[in-house]
């Protein structure tokens, strides 16, 4: 275990792994020189597997490939795969939907908050340039908190343990959604969530509406710098 996942494991207590699945060779050569070797290591050491006691799951990119086409739709993310600038695969989510993805050429460079139906790109092409996608992908794990994980109530306190508590732990295959969905009106209450399949709620909070593309700040402030 090198330190950035140690960070990550022990640190910053998301270990251990739980409700792992092995990837099979096929899939391991599915997403050779396309993802980070690192990731690829992970994934063979962990499996595709929930951390956090579920608040945050590494995930086989092949399995929301479709689902992540859709959340593209109509973007420039997906203007960008068209024109072969740059591939996107979904490598982690939250335990509510947030989604995190991986652009074959800007490294981490997008966060989709399917609750609210928002796009938070952050471009990191020049240091996946500088510094390599192995350094990238290891700061990737090493940056991540359960607080960015979460959802908070109405009167801002976090959800994921009193969720768990109500409604069981998650399976590899489900998230704790909102019913109704907070980007028609419902509210973000603990009597509020369910336990619902992750690709089949993921489908449903895209059909709802438009998307919107927040501003890479990183991107600005390196311009702003430059």
């Amino acid at each position: 275990m090198n330190k950035f996942f140690d960070n990550f494991y022990n640190f910053k207590g998301f270990g251990p792994a739980t409700k792992s699945v092995q990837p099979t060779v096929e899939e391991l050569k599915l997403f050779e020189d396309k993802l980070p070797a690192r990731l690829l290591e992970y994934w063979q050491e962990y499996g595709f597997c929930g951390w956090g006691d579920g608040i945050f799951w590494t995930v086989n990119p092949d399995d929301y490939k479709d689902i992540l086409a859709q959340w593209l739709s109509g973007t420039s993310f997906e203007q960008r795969e068209i024109d072969g600038v740059d591939k996107y695969y979904v490598i982690g989510r939250s335990a509510f939907g947030k989604l995190f993805i991986w652009g074959e050429s800007s490294g981490a460079s997008l966060d989709i908050v399917c609750n609210f139906s928002m796009l938070f790109p952050s471009d990191q092409s020049e240091k996946l340039e500088i510094i390599g996608s192995e350094k990238l992908i290891e700061k990737f794990y090493s940056s991540k908190r359960k607080s960015n994980m979460e959802e908070e109530d109405l009167g801002e306190k976090p959800l994921f343990q009193r969720a768990m508590a109500k409604l069981g732990p998650l399976d590899a295959d489900e998230m704790y959604g909102f019913v109704p969905a907070l980007a028609i009106g419902g509210a973000p209450k603990l009597e509020n969530l369910q336990k619902v399949k992750v690709i089949e709620h993921l489908t449903f909070l895209a059909d709802l509406g438009e998307k919107t593309v927040m501003a890479d700040i990183v991107a600005m402030s390196n311009a702003l710098h430059k």
